[in-house]
């Protein structure tokens, strides 16, 4: 087994509601800077234990579809490096 630390990025999807992001947008076009748009994330950093970095992927990807992510309105990534 080999140690790998999953990251696994979490966002809201296009056309949901993003209020932490549209404040921080506000505050910062306040600020004098110009914004396209802007989205939120959560970044959930996993360390564990695997015989490859697939199988690593393919554990944080289920903690990403059981708890860590709401498939009806969140995108998640997940990227693998060995620890």
């Amino acid at each position: 087994m080999t140690a790998y630390t999953a990251t696994v990025t979490v966002r809201l999807k296009r056309g949901v509601l993003d209020p932490e992001a549209e404040t921080t947008r506000n505050a910062l076009e306040r600020l004098g800077f110009e914004l396209e748009g802007l989205r939120s994330a959560d970044r959930f950093e996993v360390d564990l234990e695997a015989d490859d970095a697939e199988a690593a992927a393919e554990r944080a990807t289920e903690m990403a579809e059981r708890l860590l992510a709401n498939p009806t309105i969140h995108d998640y990534e997940v990227e693998v490096a060995e620890a």
